[in-house]
């Protein structure tokens, strides 16, 4: 599944966007594409499924039947944005703390849409 040219088209869109990765849901990296370090981002993508995992936990625990669709995380110097593709894969992108967190969501879940698609 060659997910780098959607990864790329992403990451060309959102100033300021520093990489992204998608991995299944024990944080494997199944591709990525971005300006970091390749190993950097294949941490970063294991460390959010772990995070991603336990907020998943939480809401089936509230018993709604309700689905998790995205997780921001900010912190002084940068964002990260977790969205699930399916139930087996997820979506990573991290980027600068003063770039525009509504243009990164939009282009996050315009790429997890055809990400869909591709896995389909």
């Amino acid at each position: 599944m060659p997910f780098k040219p959607l990864l790329k088209t992403m990451l060309e869109r959102v100033p300021g966007a520093q990489g992204a990765i998608v991995a299944d849901w024990e944080g494997e990296a199944v591709d990525q594409f971005g300006e970091m370090d390749e190993y950097d981002l294949k941490i970063i993508g294991a460390h959010q499924g772990v995070i991603l995992q336990n907020m998943q936990q939480v809401v089936d625990r509230l018993g709604d039947d309700d689905q998790l669709k995205e997780v921001v995380i900010t912190t002084e110097r940068g964002q990260t944005l977790i969205l699930p593709v399916t139930r087996d894969y997820f979506l990573v992108l991290t980027l600068n703390r003063t770039d525009m967190l509504g243009k990164a969501l939009f282009e996050a879940r315009r790429c997890i849409r055809a990400l869909h698609q591709e896995i389909a």
